[in-house]
Order: structure tokens, then sequence, then C-alpha cells
């Protein structure tokens, strides 16, 4: 079974994204957890929790993913803004408590010139600031296109981060397709070497999700800009071989494509319709 959602706004309430999930023939949805760029969360309601928790669990819901908000960044040269991302996954991760089971998902940060290993140390230490022995909900740091002084744009560089984080085993790995191809790993036509060389370095075990964008960029452009499915230079078929693989079979799939609700809606009856072995594309 496909595992499928896209990206919803939180602003009418979590049992509201449920249902709004559910009108999109979705099983699984990604919200931030507050503003993308930053500020407070809104008071947290309990009771519109438990609602969610409810609708999650009649309708077989795969996990759901919380992403924290684009302007965190653990191993920034500021020490106010390391704190800042400390103090804010610390909340949320708090507040996810209230939904066992689900996912917090992170872009590892930028290293702004500092270096790949100053980078990967800080980020590192930031792990260690927020996760807890117990805790429900799994950290996912995300693959990213290799931009700038991004880290995690390689594999070697995610299980760098995991090799010096003290509870690194609580932190798994979400894998962004448009990013992957736009980092160098040629999904499009090497898709089974690619995962091969997760495996090898990371581990399948450690993949817990998958955002599902094409790319408006060929492979390796380092570019980082996300296409609707079909629309760009990844293309139908080898998103198709994505979602029909037998390693990646059971995980939350996310769409994160530029669309509206009803396009959504679309790309979800689309990937679900081909990831159906024998359905033509």
């Amino acid at each position: 079974m496909l595992h499928i959602g896209c990206h919803l706004s939180s602003a009418g309430g979590f049992a509201a994204m449920g249902r709004q999930a559910l009108s999109l023939g979705a099983d699984t949805f990604q919200f931030f957890t507050r503003n993308p760029r930053g500020g407070r969360a809104r008071p947290l309601n309990l009771a519109d929790l438990q609602a969610l928790g409810a609708l999650l669990a009649e309708n077989g819901f795969s996990p759901i993913v919380a992403h924290a908000p684009y302007t965190l960044n653990l191993c920034s040269p500021n020490p106010a803004t390391r704190a800042f991302a400390r103090e804010t996954m610390a909340d949320d991760l708090a507040r996810l408590e209230h939904l066992p089971g689900q996912y917090y998902n992170l872009h590892p940060g930028s290293h702004v010139g500092q270096g790949e290993a100053e980078g990967i140390r800080l980020i590192a230490q930031g792990l260690d600031a927020v996760l807890r022995p117990g805790m429900h909900t799994t950290v996912l740091l995300e693959t990213m296109a290799g931009k700038g002084s991004e880290v995690g744009g390689t594999f070697q560089q995610l299980r760098a981060i995991l090799d010096e984080t003290a509870l690194g085993a609580l932190v798994g790995i979400c894998l962004d397709t448009c990013h992957v191809s736009d980092a160098g790993y040629d999904i499009l036509h090497d898709l089974d070497g690619v995962l091969t060389q997760f495996d090898n370095i990371l581990g399948l075990g450690r993949l817990k999700a998958v955002h599902l964008n094409d790319s408006l960029n060929p492979p390796g452009a380092r570019k980082d800009r996300h296409a609707r499915i079909g629309e760009g230079c990844i293309g139908l078929e080898a998103l198709a071989a994505v979602v029909r693989h037998p390693a990646l079979r059971g995980l939350p799939f996310c769409l994160e494509t530029p669309n509206d609700l009803p396009g959504y809606a679309r790309e979800i009856a689309l990937m679900r319709r081909v990831q159906e072995e024998g359905v033509p594309l």
C-alpha cells in the first residue's frame, strides 16, 4: 500500500488537517510546526491533538511529518542563531510528545564558511541538546541539494552527523527526490544504485520518509527548485519507480510540489495509480 500525502497548512487546527488530508485521498501529510520563517508557535490545543490522533488511528494513516521552520540553523556561526534553533526544536519536540509516533523533519543547516567538519560538529552538538532517551518522536535529517554551504548534500555528511551525535540512534533520514537529484545522485537512471549507496553508508533502516518532488533542474545542479510531478527533469517514470521500489514500501511519501489543493489531489491519485504494478504510465 502506498502511503502518500502533501504539505498542508495548520491554520485551521490539527484535526482539520487530518480531515483535509482524507478529502484529498491522502493517508499521511506534512505541516510546519510554526511559521516556516520562524516565530512562536500557537498555544497548544490538547483536545485538537487528541482528535487528530483518533482520526489517524481510525483511518490507518502512516506517521505524519512535522517540519521545522526553514530558519533553524544548528551550525550557524552565530551562537544566538544556534540557540534559537535548539530552543525551537526542544519546544516542537515537547509538543509532539502529545501525538506520539510521528516524525520531525529538519534541514541540517548551513556552515556559512566555517567548513564542513565544523558544521557537522555543531549540528551533532545541537541534536545532543534536544534529543532525549525515551522520546516518542523520531527526528529526521533531510537530504539536501548541496547548494552554497548546506550540510547534508551527501550521504557521507549525514553519516558523519549521526556518528557524532550521542543519541544518533534516535535520528532517521528523510530522502527528498528533488534534493538528491540536484545533489548529483542519479535516481533517474540508477535508482537501485543510489539506494545501494544509501544502504551502504546510512542503512535503509534509517530511511523513514520520502519527499516526493520533481526538479526544475538537471541532476547535479545544486539548485533546489521543486517541480510538479512529471513536469521536471526527473520525470513521472522515474518518480513512479521510486514509489514502486520494494525498499521504500510502507514509507510515508509527502509531496512538496508547487501546487494548490486540487493539484495535490490529482498528484496523489496519479501516484496511487502508477504505484500499482502493471499500470501503464
